[in-house]
């Protein structure tokens, strides 16, 4: 214990002397602040708060070196201040994660268009009796994940063909630590002597888009040291060795003139395709059709929690450990797992939720708790799976149809496995839904199959906590002996 608050001390003065320096004293705080075991949102925070008191103070005392007037101060106060807020909300919601923003990429963008292509080859191949290609169904997680995969991965695009790696060095935290520590290692690839004789191998090989051939240089703020190019090298001008500290400006892409026949030609094409991907592309609803009832008196509510996905045991923790890779939702079978807008506030942005608007998890499945990179969601087993109670079911009597309109339903009784919503008398031969919260374990069969609308008469509150159900006891029928064959 005491050598954890040594290694704090010490890397909270080196942090401040540095950023007394030149600033980056949070690349010592915050990898201190994990090694001692803080969540990774609570680490950033400390850091960011501890290393504040240092920053005021170095202000003060070079407080005489600064000549600026008062309004371009305030200007750049103002800047600094927006910048900060607005960079800190995008990092509190994971947007900048690189491999969750890939993995929303290719729930939101990639497999949808995958899909469609593949809708398309079946219809072609139908004309022509060929079934080697069946069409599929295209299901959108949410408007808002896919509004923010797109704008990813636009940002991204325009980027890397604007400024080859500019997202990766100076907005991706992976990236952007990799790039820095780069330009300050030791050991690094070089370009020199006579061997080189420009032929451009390297530059062709290099993945990363560092090394200009013509004029020998190498950028190695986007240098990822992969060696490609010293394996392509069959004159052995590229060496890995030690190398004094060199400021090398960033070699800028050669700007291209678009080609507008082209774009013509590409426009022509899509307009022509359209009407084959307008049947290939078409997202259908594969959940059971079921008959919607409207009601004029129909009671209004708010559920109060969000239903995290099994696994997660709590709000706090789910939200501390999750990514918002939405490889869970991804892999849900039952496609309950929904990526969230704000039910969970800005930290939780993007995190997946139980929603009951298209289906309701399975009694035996676990899949999402075994995929799960980050242990947000812990590993459960079915047995246990069985009894999680990670949410409790509601009942509205006002909006149930047995009151509003006088008939039998059942519905959700039918689709409750533990028997937490049954069937009780109510007027003559109606039956009416009663509920036992202590048998729930917020699946949301009933809360899907219940066919009242706009707002259900039952549905099911998210448990901040998760907790154990009671497994209701089966009931077994005495067994019959039968002298014959029973007929």
């Amino acid at each position: 214990m005491i050598s954890i608050y040594l290694i704090l001390f010490f890397t909270a003065v080196l942090g401040s002397a540095i950023n007394a320096v030149a600033g980056g004293g949070s690349f010592f705080t915050f990898p201190g602040l994990l090694l001692a075991g803080v969540p990774i949102v609570r680490a950033n925070a400390t850091s960011t708060v501890a290393l504040w008191p240092g920053s005021l103070s170095s202000a003060y005392h070079y407080r005489n070196q600064l000549e600026i007037d008062r309004k371009t101060l305030i200007r750049f106060s103002i800047a600094s201040i927006v910048g900060s807020i607005f960079g800190t909300w995008l990092l509190l919601v994971t947007l900048l994660d690189p491999y969750s923003a890939y993995g929303r990429i290719c729930s939101a963008i990639f497999k949808p268009v995958y899909l469609g292509i593949n809708n398309l080859l079946a219809l072609l191949g139908n004309h022509y009796h060929n079934y080697r290609f069946y069409i599929m169904d295209i299901f959108i997680n949410g408007m808002a994940s896919l509004v923010i995969a797109i704008l990813t991965f636009l940002v991204i695009g325009y980027m890397a063909l604007r400024y080859g790696r500019l997202y990766c060095n100076t907005i991706c935290p992976v990236g952007t630590v990799l790039g820095f520590l780069a330009r300050f290692s030791l050991f690094k690839i070089t370009i020199g002597g006579t061997g080189c004789n420009s032929c451009g191998l390297c530059e062709m090989r290099c993945k990363a888009s560092c090394i200009d051939a013509k004029t020998k240089e190498i950028d190695y703020s986007r240098c990822v040291s992969c060696f490609n190019c010293i394996e392509v090298c069959n004159r052995g001008a590229l060496k890995y060795q030690i190398r004094p500290f060199e400021k090398k400006p960033v070699i800028p892409l050669q700007k291209l003139e678009p080609d507008v026949s082209k774009r013509k030609f590409l426009l022509a094409a899509v307009l022509v395709g359209m009407g084959f991907f307008k049947k290939a592309f078409a997202i259908k609803d594969t959940t059971v059709k079921i008959k919607e009832i409207f009601t004029s008196h129909n009671v209004a509510f708010k559920k109060e929690h969000p239903i995290t996905p099994p696994g997660s045991r709590d709000v706090r923790r789910f939200n501390n450990a999750c990514t918002a890779c939405h490889l869970c939702v991804e892999k849900c079978p039952s496609q309950v797992l929904q990526p969230s807008f704000l039910e969970y506030g800005l930290v939780g942005m993007l995190q997946p939720m139980m929603s009951y608007k298209h289906g309701f998890c399975n009694y035996h499945c676990t899949v999402c708790t075994d995929i799960c990179p980050t242990k947000a969601l812990l590993p459960i087993n079915q047995t246990e799976k069985k009894a999680l109670q990670i949410g409790l079911v509601h009942f509205i009597k006002e909006n149930c149809v047995v009151v509003t309109d006088g008939t039998n339903c059942g519905a959700c009784s039918e689709h409750c496995p533990t028997q937490a919503v049954s069937m009780q008398p109510y007027k003559g031969d109606l039956r009416i839904p009663t509920i036992n919260n202590d048998l729930c374990i917020g699946c949301g069969g009933c809360e899907y199959i219940c066919p009242v609308r706009p707002f259900r008469a039952i549905f099911v509150n998210g448990n901040p906590v998760h907790k154990k159900a009671r497994v209701a006891e089966e009931k077994h029928e005495p067994k019959v002996k039968v002298d014959d064959f029973g007929f």
